[in-house]
């Protein structure tokens, strides 16, 4: 039974989370202190119960708590060797936890053990932060919340800081919270629902001042020619930049990517303050944990060519790694870890919108989400004072913090396919849907892309979000189509990395019947369609710079002469040739390129379905739903191939292991003996 504590623990911090006034997504912790008995001695035992390192207030559960008791971690003020040492009170706080399993306790575990308050709230509000950063922030908040709320400098998260609030709130029994220098804000209350209405008033006490005193101009005037392009014109630069962009993020290890062009966004960067903020970096340490210290802001008018914007951009790429690497020189100690990654998580393009970047597209998401934040923090702080973050060494504390590290190295190894994005032809059924599904469930970004965009956009909602997969509409046949299916998957994702050419048809007729209109519809959707997207896909691929796969679902009807299907077995050997042609072209890209050939698929098949089940069961002298066996009869194995099993030829010729194939067709048809390569 949960502790009614917990229960009001685990409500108070799903509402505070999914307010974005409050917090932004992971950020944050909240805590509550409650009694159980000790199953041990049989007497009642004060606990603490709070949000988990790594957690999201927003979708808390009970399993994302740390348990502590309170007796062992107010202990440790006894033995707390100092600021030098600091970090050796986290791996303390291990042997304070009550009971197996639950979240590590965080860094911040001693705000909340040590605060005599029943429930603690520290938040990274836009409002508050805004007020942490000003440069006479103490000033600030004497203005605003009067003796209500008690200004704390600047302290690294951690023991210490956690005694410095505790102290605070003992000397100032006035006090509902604290506005912490640079970082964000913490509340308490006696009871769980006072603590959310104390936090809740300073944020909107903090929003409503800055709403009313700030200036209306905090960016500055606007800069002649960096506005914003009209929509359609800068998504389409976007799409024309965002495989370099990606490439260029990407050059130490592969990221995915995020668009957004936001008003929030635009409006910042048409700006005259944008360079010198943007060049500030964020302060916040859940913003630059995300973000990188600072963005890397291309400095070209928003109607710059494609040519000009991707030459400055890598230009400025080099300069960034180099800024990169030399703030790195220049804090790194004997004892920091290894540099992470020297390119940028946030690429800025004014005009257009912003670029954010993460190992996965949450990841991805969520930098940019944390960057917007970082804009509203410094519109508040420029609003009422001068923003003025933390400094570069501070920041490297804690980016670089052996705690966090330890956070990193916690995190599970990833799938072979994560950080890849796929995009699946003919994917909302049958074997592209098999397809789309194994990539997913292997960690890539899928695109579903099909003719029926309604059917495509239902596929993909049965893989995931948005963040795992999406439909777009694509005629494949139709080259203004496949472009714009492309640019959607670049806009969604950032690039494009996997490339499986499976939308099909078959119309299966003998020589004299099959009619010019249905050989061209065959080779429309096959053969130049498959050729129409691959050549816009290698093109991203090329412009990324990180390689890719492009794998051709052929047929054994590529190698094999059967009857009375001429239209649909010709264009099968075209595709076939397609990919020893690419193959040899793509090669020095880095671009593999191979081809499987499936044959008697029937189970979920949208091209048996349509009709063409029945006449090669009538070709053949069989029932319909006879059909599969039928296949799996004449076959070597004596077994019937399902969507399932091409997906996994697609999943063996796309992962780590054949990094050295290419040019290759794999038979996925149970032995045909008939249709051996040679």
């Amino acid at each position: 039974m949960t502790n009614p504590a917990v229960a009001e623990l685990i409500a108070r911090s799903n509402r505070l989370g999914a307010d974005p006034r409050n917090t932004n997504y992971a950020g944050g912790n909240t805590s509550a202190k409650g009694t159980e008995v000790d199953p041990v001695t049989g007497e009642p035992v004060e606990l603490l119960w709070v949000k988990g390192s790594g957690g999201d207030l927003g979708t808390l559960t009970e399993s994302g708590l740390a348990v502590l008791r309170l007796d062992r971690v107010r202990a440790l003020i006894d033995v707390y060797p100092g600021l030098d040492r600091e970090d050796e009170m986290v791996a303390a706080f291990d042997h304070c936890l009550h009971g197996k399993g639950g979240a590590a306790p965080s860094i911040d575990t001693a705000m909340h053990g040590l605060v005599d308050a029943a429930h603690v709230d520290h938040l990274h509000p836009d409002s508050g932060i805004a007020i942490a950063t000003a440069t006479d922030g103490e000033e600030l908040t004497a203005t605003i919340f009067g003796e209500r709320v008690v200004w704390v400098p600047w302290r690294r998260p951690g023991f210490q800081l956690g005694l410095d609030i505790a102290a605070i709130k003992a000397q100032n029994p006035q006090a509902v919270g604290c506005i912490l220098g640079g970082h964000g804000i913490t509340a308490w209350g006696d009871t769980s629902d006072e603590a959310e209405a104390n936090s809740s008033w300073i944020i909107a006490t903090a929003a409503a001042y800055i709403a009313e005193h700030g200036k209306t101009d905090p960016f500055g005037g606007v800069r002649p020619g960096f506005e914003a392009l009209p929509e359609a014109e800068r998504r389409t630069k976007a799409a024309a930049l965002a495989a370099t962009i990606r490439g260029l993020a990407s050059t130490d290890k592969p990221m995915v990517g995020h668009f957004t062009d936001a008003e929030v966004v635009l409006e910042f960067l048409a700006s005259e303050k944008a360079p010198a903020l943007a060049e500030l970096g964020t302060s916040c340490p859940d913003h630059f944990l995300r973000t990188k210290v600072k963005p890397m802001l291309l400095d070209l008018p928003a109607d710059a060519s494609i040519e000009d914007s991707i030459a400055r951009l890598t230009e400025l790429h080099e300069l960034y790694r180099a800024d990169y690497q030399a703030y790195y020189d220049a804090h790194a100690t004997a004892d920091s870890p290894a540099i992470r990654g020297a390119d940028p998580l946030i690429v800025l393009v004014p005009g257009v919108g912003m670029f954010s970047y993460g190992a996965n597209k949450q990841t991805a998401r969520v930098a940019g989400e944390f960057y917007v934040n970082a804009i509203n923090v410094m519109r508040g702080a420029e609003s009422l004072s001068t923003y003025a973050p933390i400094s570069d060494a501070e920041k490297f504390r804690i980016e670089y913090w052996a705690l966090e590290e330890a956070k990193l190295q916690r995190m599970p190894k990833p799938k072979s396919h994560q950080g890849r994005i796929a995009f699946v032809t003919g994917a909302a059924s049958g074997i592209g849907k098999a397809i789309a599904t194994r990539l997913a469930a292997e960690g890539a970004c899928v695109v579903v892309a099909d003719l029926d965009l309604e059917k495509a956009q239902a596929a993909a909602a049965e893989l995931g979000g948005a963040d795992v997969a999406i439909g777009v509409a694509a005629n494949v046949a139709d080259e203004a189509a496949v472009q714009a299916a492309i640019d959607q998957t670049l806009l969604a994702f950032g690039g494009i990395d996997l490339v499986v050419n499976n939308a099909g048809l078959s119309l299966s007729k003998p020589l004299l019947e099959t009619t010019e209109k249905d050989w061209d519809l065959q080779h429309d959707v096959m053969a130049k369609g498959s050729f129409l997207v691959a050549r816009t896909a290698a093109k991203a691929m090329i412009e990324q710079g990180m390689g890719g796969d492009v794998v051709y679902i052929s047929s054994k009807n590529s190698v094999f002469a059967g009857p009375n299907n001429i239209a649909y077995s010709a264009t099968k050997a075209d595709q076939a040739h397609q990919v020893r042609l690419l193959a040899v072209e793509l090669g020095e890209f880095g671009i593999r390129v191979n081809g499987i050939n499936p044959d008697g698929v029937v189970r979920g098949s949208g091209i048996f379905a349509s009709g063409w089940g029945a006449n090669r069961a009538a070709t053949y002298g069989v029932k319909e739903e006879d059909l599969g066996q039928f296949y799996a009869n004449r076959t070597i194995l004596k077994r019937e191939v399902v969507p399932e099993n091409v997906a996994d030829a697609v999943f063996v010729l796309t992962g780590p292991e054949l990094s050295r194939t290419t040019g290759l067709h794999i038979p996925v048809d149970s032995g045909v003996a008939a249709a051996f390569l040679r």
